[in-house]
């Protein structure tokens, strides 16, 4: 009776990934058909050029972001290609748009154990990649610092958070984290210490990222106000903070609501609130899109490129890290 279910395990596993990504895309396309009556009527006051400029920043934004999460990951094993490593973020993070944000990271790690690599892996690359985007979105939330202080003082202790992961960005800091999850998981811990390249590269494409979806919602204000370069830093500032809280918002889909209120107060600076209202739906729905979009391309893309890419890792078959590296790196970060 095991040996068949043992049998039979993959063609479940198969079955279930897609059962879980047909619900998830119809999650987010249920979001867009229920909000599409208000985000009609606030579509008529931006014309379309911003919104096409605006959504190409978007996609803009997600692409840095993809590239963030791809240098963790080939920071913490064996290479993975960009198409590949973009399909395994992309497609997986849909599940964000599920009530509980843990869908998410539950199908990066099947995706990734789709292409041999071990689930251990993914999932840490996930949480520092979601760490490390915490840390650019509060350095640049730093920016609009001071209308936090006049308007929104309850979002201050979001800068608590910054010198401690500053901390968890130190290379050996990192490492000694990466290989304490993979113990927990009963996996070899990593044969090498995370360079400060990993690290530095994974932070820059975050920090653009947040600069790309900051210029998508100036543009959008734009089309209502004179444009100004302290509008841009206010509100890359507020993006990049309603980013963050949003994440404390794990049972909502996406952080519903809470980034909304950042922005609104945010934009209600520079517009009238009904205005800043208005664009903060645009902007919800444009994300959305932006998300599926990217998710089909990243397919598309490996669809095409499938043949010229490289074959998949194999962790489960063959561990890449030996008994001698492993130890040494024990004793350098202190778990051996």
């Amino acid at each position: 009776m095991i040996s068949k279910f043992k049998a039979a395990a993959p063609k479940i596993f198969l079955v279930l990934r897609y059962l879980l990504l047909a619900a998830v895309i119809g999650f987010a396309l249920y979001y867009l058909v229920s909000q599409w009556s208000e985000v009609s009527k606030a579509l008529k006051l931006i014309s379309w050029p911003s919104l096409l400029v605006s959504f190409f920043f978007l996609l803009s934004g997600l692409f840095a972001g993809t590239m963030s999460w791809v240098s963790v990951l080939n920071g913490l094993g064996a290479p993975v290609s960009v198409p590949r490593g973009a399909q395994i973020m992309l497609v997986g993070q849909l599940g964000k748009y599920v009530p509980g944000s843990v869908w998410s990271y539950l199908m990066q790690m099947e995706l990734g154990r789709q292409y041999g690599i071990s689930r251990p892996r993914i999932l840490i690359t996930s949480l520092y990649a979601a760490g490390i985007g915490v840390v650019a979105s509060l350095l640049l939330g730093a920016l609009a610092l001071p209308a936090v202080i006049q308007y929104q003082r309850e979002l201050l202790w979001l800068f608590a958070l910054l010198p401690v992961g500053l901390t968890c960005l130190h290379p050996r800091v990192m490492t000694w984290l990466a290989s304490l999850v993979l113990k927990i998981f009963r996996r070899p811990p990593l044969d090498h210490i995370v360079s400060f390249k990993t690290v530095s590269s994974a932070l820059g494409w975050a920090l653009f990222s947040y600069l790309a979806y900051g210029g998508h919602l100036w543009i959008l204000v734009n089309s209502l106000d004179s444009p100004t370069f302290m509008s841009f830093i206010l509100l890359t500032g507020a993006i990049s903070l309603g980013f963050t809280i949003s994440l404390f918002a794990f049972i909502l889909p996406s952080g519903v609501g809470i980034r909304e209120v950042v922005l609104v107060g945010s934009m209600a600076l520079i517009i009238t609130a009904s205005q800043a209202t208005a664009i903060t739906l645009v902007s919800r729905v444009m994300f959305t899109l932006a998300d599926l979009a990217a998710a089909g391309i990243a397919v598309l893309t490996v669809v095409i490129l499938k043949k010229r890419l490289p074959a998949t890792t194999n962790e489960y078959a063959e561990p890449t890290t030996t008994a001698a590296n492993a130890q040494n790196t024990r004793k350098k970060i202190g778990l051996g």
